[in-house]
């Protein structure tokens, strides 16, 4: 990919991740990755004008308004399920992420903090 389109592609729309598949270039937003799979909604499947316009300006919601440790298709639930047929899942073995925001469902659970709790007892002697 031309590295001018590369950077006008990340700095207008940071939601949008490029992945490097088989020697091919895929964009769009991760949905989810684990140990062994790699799940995308790939912009580039989308051919009707309006969802595209529709894809770009719900990532730019959820990018803006989410912490972007959410998948989208949950931030956004019933707005995001047009795009489901344009999911693909890619084997992380011969994936490369270039560049972009990577979601994993598993994060989620590593991140949360656990709250201690500390009593002070008085010692008496």
């Amino acid at each position: 990919m031309d590295t001018e389109l590369f950077e006008k592609i990340t700095d207008r729309y940071p939601f949008l991740s490029i992945v490097r598949y088989a020697e091919n270039e895929h964009v769009g937003i991760i949905l989810n990755q684990d140990a062994a799979v790699t799940t995308m909604y790939d912009f580039g499947s989308i051919f009707e004008e309006e969802l595209k316009r529709m894809f770009l300006e719900l990532g730019e919601i959820w990018w803006w308004e989410s912490n972007h440790t959410i998948p989208i298709n949950i931030f956004l639930k019933s707005d995001w399920e047009v795009f489901k047929p344009y999911l693909k899942t890619f084997n992380n073995k011969n994936l490369e992420i270039i560049s972009g925001q990577v979601t994993s469902l598993s994060d989620l659970t590593k991140n949360r903090k656990k709250r201690k709790s500390i009593t002070l007892v008085r010692r008496v002697d």
